[in-house]
């Protein structure tokens, strides 16, 4: 049983595969193209995000029984269609989900509290106390869309802070925990919500989810989380939003001007991201999140789990 790793990830999974009899080869710098001609002879294939896997490799792969993600997102797998050739898709989200909610807060924190700014004003000698006073999170209402591995994380983490925790999604019903949230729809987050965290994956219908009609249905101002995928969000109208108050502020560890392994981002001054930057109400990160040492070994342990149940 073959199997290509395409990225590089914890040697764990590798390890794991090895003792239990599968031979693993790796390629990380070929391009998908000559990967594509040899793929036949593969039983599994370990990826992160270097490039899609679509129809034209599916095809090409006779003898794949498996595509593991060391991951949570699967946007660039055509799932639909590896399943219908007897491909399993596989991925991790249970791995990175500790990392990915206590992310989340850490950017509010910093954002409420101006931790950010704070520390670059003290290391050149400026010090500002009055400028700098911050905000608690207790008493305020925190949405949660999506209440996935993440946003079931998110919730459970956020107590102990004094906030009212709402949740909502879309294809779920009678799953939330009293004790961590409050199941609710849409039409009551629009009304109630002061801070608004998504937790979605990236898909036709959830791209530019955050756009300017969507902002408009909020009754009041609120703050903005987005640790899922940069094309939910409109930049431009996220931009807006936040000139007019309607956003407060925004803590975002990913842009839509990512590249498609998640490795680089499109800097160009001209894009709405260059007015993003300039703002002290907004947090940012590089799409890491979900990226720390326990979550690196957690995921490739998923996954071993998962790859051993397909055979």
């Amino acid at each position: 049983m073959k199997v290509l790793f395409i990225d590089t990830v914890h040697p764990h999974l590798m390890q794991q595969l090895l003792a239990n009899g599968f031979t693993c080869d790796e390629d990380y710098t070929s391009k998908i193209e000559d990967v594509v001609k040899k793929i036949d002879t593969y039983y599994g294939i370990i990826i992160r995000s270097r490039f899609k896997i679509n129809k034209q490799f599916i095809d090409a792969a006779v003898q794949l029984k498996f595509v593991a993600r060391v991951g949570a997102g699967m946007e660039n797998i055509d799932v639909e269609y590896a399943e219908s050739k007897g491909i399993k898709c596989l991925h991790a989200p249970e791995g990175n989900r500790t990392a990915v909610a206590e992310h989340a807060i850490g950017m509010l924190l910093s954002l409420f509290n101006n931790i950010n700014r704070a520390d670059n004003q003290v290391r050149q000698n400026t010090w500002i106390r009055e400028g700098n006073r911050g905000i608690e999170l207790e008493g305020k209402t925190f949405a949660i869309i999506g209440y996935g591995n993440m946003g079931s994380a998110l919730a459970q983490r956020l107590q102990g802070f004094g906030v009212n925790v709402l949740c909502y999604d879309k294809y779920k019903t009678n799953y939330a925990d009293a004790n961590l949230c409050k199941e609710t729809n849409m039409q009551t987050i629009f009304v109630e919500a002061d801070i608004v965290s998504f937790h979605l994956p990236y898909n036709a219908e959830t791209h530019y989810l955050l756009n300017e009609n969507y902002i408009s249905k909020f009754k009041k101002p609120f703050y903005f989380i987005n640790t899922s995928r940069g094309k939910i969000v409109d930049t431009a109208a996220l931009v807006e939003a936040m000139r007019n108050h309607k956003i407060l502020g925004a803590c975002l560890d990913v842009i839509e001007y990512e590249g498609t392994s998640f490795e680089n981002i499109n800097n160009n001054e001209h894009f709405p991201f260059y007015e993003l930057k300039k703002m002290h109400n907004v947090v940012l990160t590089p799409h890491i999140a979900g990226w720390t040492h326990e979550s690196n070994y957690k995921m490739a342990d998923v996954l071993v789990q998962k790859i051993m149940a397909t055979i």
